[in-house]
């Protein structure tokens, strides 16, 4: 048996992760047909899906990484944004792709989006696996989403409880006993 079969019920299974992260590709390979890409995935929680993203752009790209976190190990958003990994090159003139793992408050994403505009970037867009309305506080605009999904804790992928279960093929939910 698994280790978390007895924690963990499955949400979105990996073919299916898989072939919307391929459609998400081909649209970003439209959309930036002869443009100067540069990814930025938001750590940790984004890293296999920017992995399987880039690879799915047929492009050239970038990849940079920036650490934010409004967690701080709990499973509630704490409301306060900390940059704990900054990125390594200036985005001055950049496309930028902002690659982040899920979107709920929208608190984040919208200090990501007003601190990277800050570098006078070309542009900036956003690209989340997965968006959880029901726990909006902001609308942040999303430009590529996943998957939009009920309000319920999840893991996989990235995304993770207690720094674990970010390395299951794909996202479920916590189970509450």
């Amino acid at each position: 048996m698994p280790f978390y079969d007895r924690d963990v019920d499955v949400m979105i299974d990996s073919p299916k992760l898989q072939a919307r992260i391929a459609e998400l590709g081909a649209q970003i390979t439209r959309d930036y047909q002869g443009k100067d890409l540069t990814i930025v995935g938001i750590m940790k929680g984004s890293i296999f899906f920017m992995t399987d993203l880039a690879k799915a752009i047929d492009l050239p790209v970038t990849l940079e990484l920036m650490g934010v976190s409004s967690y701080h190990g709990g499973t509630e958003t704490t409301g306060e944004v900390r940059i704990s990994f900054d990125l390594t090159k200036p985005m001055h003139g950049k496309h930028i792709l902002v690659v982040e793992d899920i979107i709920d408050t929208g608190l984040t994403m919208q200090f990501l989006l007003e601190n990277l505009g800050a570098r006078h970037p070309a542009s900036v867009k956003v690209c989340t696996l997965l968006e959880k309305p029901a726990r909006a506080k902001t609308k942040v605009p999303i430009d590529y989403k996943g998957f939009v999904i009920e309000d319920k804790f999840v893991v996989g992928y990235g995304l993770d409880y207690g720094e674990k279960y970010r390395n299951l093929p794909f996202i479920g939910v916590m189970r509450t006993e």
